[in-house]
């Protein structure tokens, strides 16, 4: 086997498992909050499950945006992805370790928990966005290895949620202890890959500048933005949406789930190899439209039957859209500034990600569900039409640009 075709298969398995531990916590989240001390206070913080389990998210991506700018910029500025992607894996499986073992034996505020949810999320963004800057490292298509990155964050979402629902059936804390070992291992399998991070030092201050000058590299965080806003949204709000409409339970949550996660994983290599050929607007500007179309019907499905069905439509869509958005931005990105250039992807993705808990989170809670689904499946439509007039500009002047299907 190629060395970038074995480093592609461990890099794209570091994802997985990071995904895949993350996602674990996600079906049985009410339950888990609670078994934290979310019940136990009168905080505004916890005065409902659905708020509690809200910042229980946001805890975490809050964290993910305030540091993984920091990685990337220590990556680049050294030369080095491997060395931080152990040390965030390791210290992000202690915080899940801490959390777990705070919940089966000790007594601590809610606030705190929230305070060590922001430390095992600060630590874990590192371990996901550097190994994603790896795969970007490698060579054989941008759209081919952002391929690789998306199955494995749709697979590991994919399995993620159905095996939480089902650890949570056992233990509302077993997810937690999961997600330990699993981090654990990250920081060990990862050291099997050959890190190729361009070896010249740099200082923070010209990467810094670097990205500053292209500023199209906003296009591609635009999109990351939304898309992963309809992710949160569909892990926060959609769990509780089911159960509350379909009166189903942790584990059945967990499959309707994996009904867009599954095709959103399986396909994600096929579709990053098509944008490598057919190029990046078609799938992300056409995709978007039809994505967002696609997160109304769930809302506005009749009985949980449909509501899958409709999950499976979106999962196809999300293939098409993910590894094109990702491969665009390592089109637009200079080498050296790779890690820096994703990290500003995943920045976006994080805000996005806060956006689906905060304005899913609040308006179900305000408005109800009906109104929280129209909001989210119109900014994904939106997105797309105030895009189109840049990818069009961009593919008429687009140079070296991947645009339309050629590689940097």
């Amino acid at each position: 086997m190629h060395s970038n075709d074995r480093d592609r298969i461990v890099l794209a398995t570091v994802v997985f498992a990071v995904l895949f531990s993350q996602l674990l916590l996600y079906p049985g989240i009410a339950d888990l909050v609670e078994a934290l001390g979310a019940g136990e206070t009168t905080s505004p913080l916890t005065s409902t499950a659905l708020d509690a389990s809200m910042w229980f998210l946001v805890a975490e991506f809050a964290a993910y945006v305030v540091f993984v700018g920091l990685w990337g910029i220590a990556s680049d500025a050294t030369g080095k992805r491997t060395p931080f992607i152990v040390a965030s894996a390791l210290a992000g499986s202690a915080g899940y370790a801490v959390l777990a073992l705070i919940g089966a034996f000790a007594s601590l505020s809610f606030g705190g928990v929230l305070l060590l949810r922001a430390f095992q999320g600060a630590m874990t963004v590192g371990a996901l966005s550097l190994t994603m800057t790896m795969l970007m490292d490698l060579e054989g298509g941008h759209g081919r290895n952002m391929g690789a990155a998306g199955i494995a964050i749709g697979l590991g979402a994919a399995m993620g949620a159905p095996v939480g629902g089902q650890l949570t059936a056992v233990d509302p804390l077993a997810p937690l202890a999961a997600a330990a070992v699993l981090l654990g291992l990250v920081g060990l399998l990862v050291t099997l890959a050959t890190d190729r991070a361009p070896s010249t030092r740099r200082r923070a201050s010209a990467i810094l500048e670097g990205v500053r000058r292209r500023p199209t590299l906003s296009i591609p965080y635009a999109f990351g933005f939304i898309d992963r806003l309809t992710a949160g949204f569909f892990a926060l709000v959609g769990t509780l949406y089911f159960q509350a409409t379909f009166e189903v339970d942790a584990a059945t949550t967990g499959l309707l789930l994996a009904c867009f996660f599954a095709p959103f994983a399986l396909l994600q290599y096929p579709m990053g190899a098509l944008s490598d050929r057919i190029g990046r607007t078609v799938p992300i500007v056409v995709g978007s439209l039809c994505y967002g179309v696609g997160i109304l019907a769930v809302g506005a499905a009749p009985s949980v039957t449909l509501a899958a069905a409709m999950m499976v439509v979106v999962g196809i869509l999300g293939a098409l859209i993910s590894p094109a958005t990702m491969a665009l931005v390592t089109d637009l990105a200079a080498d050296g500034e790779r890690g820096l250039a994703m990290a500003g992807f995943n920045l976006a993705g994080s805000l996005g990600f806060l956006g689906g808990f905060l304005i899913g989170g609040t308006v179900a809670s305000q408005y109800g569900y009906e109104l929280a689904f129209l909001v989210v499946g119109g900014l994904e439509i939106a997105i797309a039409i105030v895009a189109a007039p840049a990818f069009v500009h961009l593919s008429l002047g687009r140079g070296s640009l991947s645009l339309e299907g050629r590689d940097v």
